[in-house]
């Protein structure tokens, strides 16, 4: 069966950056499944298994704009420490959760000086381009519950308890 929308596909996968760093990777005997065409993957992974078949390998590149998009400078700022009274100690890494005009975003610290933090928006991988490397272990038709609800459920279960 052919990986296409709408297709249960379970994948084993390792992904590496630029510098050949592993980032993510399925575990052993524990492929990724998802539902083909949910948008559940980055659209440049999802389109480039498109066609695919059962068995088949893959070695894929995925630019930024086609992953986690481009940096968006915009999403960098440097805020008042004011803005952190209720933490003690602010440390680069950390990650908070600002309300923007646009709802909830996630940001981390990468800078902290005397009186401003600098944090970004930015998703992690944001500018990054990922290499993507492994097998479809299997593909098979979703059922429609699957379809309805934009993932896949546990063949052992009948409610995901989603909705």
């Amino acid at each position: 069966m052919t990986v296409a929308e709408n297709k249960v596909v379970s994948i084993n996968y390792e992904v590496k950056d630029a510098d050949g760093q592993i980032l993510d990777a399925s575990n052993e005997g524990a492929p990724l499944e998802y539902l083909h065409g949910s948008g559940n993957l980055i659209p440049g992974l999802e389109n480039a298994l498109t066609g695919l078949e059962a068995g088949a390998s893959f070695n894929i590149i995925v630019e930024p704009k086609d992953g986690y998009g481009e940096v968006m400078q915009e999403l960098i700022q440097e805020v008042p420490k004011s803005a952190f009274q209720q933490t003690e100690e602010i440390l680069e890494g950390m990650a908070f959760t600002a309300e923007t005009e646009q709802g909830p975003l996630r940001v981390v610290v990468t800078a902290v000086g005397d009186e401003t933090v600098t944090v970004d928006g930015n998703h992690p991988l944001a500018g990054k381009k990922l290499t993507f490397t492994g097998s479809v272990e299997a593909v098979r038709c979703a059922q429609d519950d699957e379809i309805e609800h934009g993932h896949v459920h546990q063949q052992d279960k009948k409610d995901c308890g989603c909705c």
